[in-house]
């Protein structure tokens, strides 16, 4: 298809057979007021400069491209590059579709929002982005990130949000969604619903899209001014996918450059230990969006792993089942193992500590970029930075004596 660019931010939402919007109809016309807003807001030029200066002045944009001179060097193939998105404000790209969702909410006139999170990034960046602009912040986040991920949950508590565990289903992301979409159809008229990737009912999956898109177009114009051309491949884990298609957008039209998203691969895919919705998933229909998930046999949502909380999630974007449809993008998976030694590669060899979830891009860039040609380059989305994994790196590499000295301080 020509123009793919535009095709996966249709003001329809349908995307080939994915897609569509598959809520209570009590929804319905608050989903109407979203899209319409969204498609008017982003044609006025007083909302898109102001997004644009929060951009810059508030969330730190544009983030470096990052030539990793030694880990080029040390494995002999390819010019690995890293966008670093682990430099904006909160640590992740999370806080771009968060600045302009955010604007949005007030241009709806609504004072309160409401989100889901799973590593905490996205919920971190809905606290700080409401503690900016003057919103009352709910975020419900499943029981079992909670623990793993307490630093955020601790720095969302103090920028004024109220964190809502969740004990349902398997106390991961999906049931954070759940939760969120019950308090949504709540309170609809005095409620956002922040969703925080490119899942959902339309328009989110456009939208999210749309704010993400930036990063791409980012890595686009600074390889263009560095290298001269564009890179061969590009590489970005993918949860529910919005650092994926923000890095892949502004490529959609690049025949030549390679699209590549990791899945959570987990403790194998032969087991269910994993969150690898394109490997053993189907296609089904949950969460408001017809897209491929980790199913049974009668569409009832499996329990999911992945050593990373952002990356634990049953389903995936539309757009994204649309482009693996279509071959433009190449789906693959990389294990917590290798994920672990990915992540201590890029901590001793370039002095970066990146997030588990994009630490799932750099393994498999790692396995690539040997295969491939000197005069060829590959860019990973380093989607975010690592601190908030301080724990479960802990516990992974085996570090005994830190952890009973974490224990003695909490």
């Amino acid at each position: 298809m020509k123009n793919l660019k535009n095709y996966v931010l249709n003001k329809k939402g349908r995307f080939g057979d994915y897609g569509g919007r598959f809520v209570p109809e009590t929804l319905v016309p608050t989903m109407d007021k979203l899209a319409e807003e969204f498609f008017k807001a982003i044609k006025d030029k007083n909302f898109l400069d102001e997004l644009n200066i929060l951009r810059r002045d508030f969330a730190g944009r544009p983030t470096s491209l990052l030539y990793l001179d030694k880990l080029t060097k040390n494995l002999g193939g390819a010019k690995i590059y890293l966008k670093n998105e682990g430099m904006l404000h909160t640590g992740a790209h999370k806080m771009n579709h968060c600045l302009g969702q955010g604007l949005l909410c007030k241009r709806m006139g609504k004072k309160r929002v409401i989100a889901e999170t799973g590593a905490g990034q996205h919920g971190l960046a809905t606290a700080t982005m409401c503690a900016k602009l003057g919103l009352e912040c709910v975020v419900y986040m499943g029981a079992k990130d909670v623990e793993r991920q307490r630093p955020n949950v601790f720095w969302m508590e103090r920028l004024g949000a109220k964190v809502v565990p969740v004990y349902e289903g398997g106390q991961v992301l999906r049931d954070a969604i759940n939760a969120a979409m019950r308090d949504l159809m709540a309170d609809p008229e005095n409620t956002h619903y922040l969703l925080g990737t490119v899942c959902g009912c339309h328009p989110y999956p456009v939208m999210n899209t749309y704010f993400q898109k930036i990063v791409g177009e980012e890595v686009k114009k600074e390889f263009k001014k560095r290298e001269g051309k564009l890179p061969n491949k590009l590489v970005a884990c993918v949860g529910g996918g919005s650092n994926a298609m923000g890095l892949f957008h502004a490529f959609l039209d690049e025949k030549n450059v390679e699209l590549i998203g990791v899945e959570a691969g987990g403790k194998g895919i032969k087991g269910t230990d994993h969150a690898a919705r394109f490997q053993k998933g189907s296609v089904g229909v949950s969460e408001g969006m017809k897209s491929y998930f980790l199913q049974n046999h009668d569409g009832q949502m499996q329990n999911t792993h992945s050593i990373s909380a952002g990356l634990d999630y049953s389903g995936v974007g539309p757009q994204l089942s649309y482009l693996k449809e279509i071959g433009r993008v190449q789906f693959t998976y990389a294990t917590d193992d290798k994920v672990i030694k990915a992540w201590e590669t890029l901590a001793k060899e370039e002095g970066i500590f990146p997030a588990l979830e994009s630490s799932h891009a750099l393994a498999k860039t790692i396995e690539l970029a040997p295969k491939m040609k000197k005069s060829e380059s590959i860019v990973f989305n380093m989607s975010g930075r690592g601190d908030k994994d301080l724990f479960i790196v802990t516990k992974a590499v085996g570090d005994e004596n830190f952890r009973k000295f974490l224990k003695s301080q909490i």
